[in-house]
């Protein structure tokens, strides 16, 4: 059984291009999940514990602001012992605008360990079983300390209710940091509304694994940026949350980004674009024996 959700747009939600950022759709989708949760008698875990361990956002068409809000379907694709799988589909006026998969798993955070799901929350769940087209798996190839590193400050407001970052806030760190890194790699590649501005960066597809919970600290964490492939139209980057003290990977996620003109249609990278983006992907940085560049600025 689907279960639907009307999330009200905000003015706020818009980025540079004038259609909602690529990173607020994942804050729809944890919208609609909250409202599933408390619908039934799985409202408990909303309180006792239950953690994202992983998303799968595919971007099918822009979504523009309007007064009527965005119509979100949600069901359970996958169910495990521990593990929720839910699927979306984001639609405006009728139009498939996002496809996307949420992992859940419920945690206790007394023992810092998953468990399993109660026998009602279970039948909660199945309950809302659907079919649901599998995506495409995207490959997260470990940077291993490699890629350009961009501090990253995270903010008291970016804290959930269990006193970590939000899920849906590193949605957030990892654009700024691609944005801060991929501009200082290649200037042409600025963003609509920046100084030397040629093009638009439409979001086609981006993933998100959490590793670890991430903390609020008052010194900067570190997310790394690196190339992984740039195609003809096209270019995949992964970045991970690090702590740059000792490591620690806390989330890894990998973006498809697509080269458009104004009008949203694809356009090549052309060879400035493709050379400069080359010189700094994953498989040139190893086999230069450059394992990452200095600092940035966020």
């Amino acid at each position: 059984m689907t279960f639907t959700a009307e999330i009200p747009l905000r003015w706020s939600d818009l980025d540079a291009q004038g259609h909602v950022n690529n990173a607020l759709v994942v804050d729809y989708l944890q919208e609609a999940r909250v409202a599933f949760l408390r619908s039934g008698v799985a409202s408990p875990l909303l309180d006792s514990g239950v953690v994202v361990v992983g998303h799968r956002v595919e971007y099918r068409s822009p979504i523009a602001y309007a007064d009527v809000p965005v119509r979100v379907e949600l069901g359970v694709s996958a169910l495990g012992g521990a593990r929720i799988e839910l699927a979306y589909r984001v639609l405006q006026d009728g139009r498939p605008c996002v496809n996307a998969r949420t992992v859940l798993t419920p945690f206790n955070f007394d023992e810092q360990r998953p468990q399993r799901l109660s026998p009602e929350h279970r039948a909660f769940f199945d309950a809302h079983r659907i079919e649901a087209e599998a995506l495409r798996p995207l490959a997260f190839p470990s940077l291993g300390g490699a890629g350009t590193p961009v501090p990253l400050a995270v903010r008291w407001t970016d804290l959930d209710s269990y006193g970590h970052v939000n899920n849906a806030k590193v949605f957030d760190f990892l654009q700024q940091a691609r944005v801060t890194a991929t501009t200082a790699w290649v200037p042409a590649m600025a963003r609509a509304g920046a100084p030397g501005s040629e093009r638009m960066w439409l979001v086609a597809r981006q993933d998100v694994n959490y590793l670890v919970q991430l903390p609020h600290r008052m010194e900067p964490f570190e997310v790394r940026v690196s190339p992984v492939a740039v195609g003809t139209t096209s270019l995949t980057v992964e970045a991970e949350v690090t702590d740059p003290a000792d490591g620690t990977v806390f989330a890894r996620g990998v973006t498809v980004l697509v080269s458009a003109d104004a009008h949203g249609r694809p356009t090549p990278l052309g060879p400035e674009l493709t050379s400069g983006l080359e010189r700094h992907t994953l498989g040139h940085e190893r086999a230069s024996g450059n394992g990452g560049d200095a600092p940035l600025r966020s």
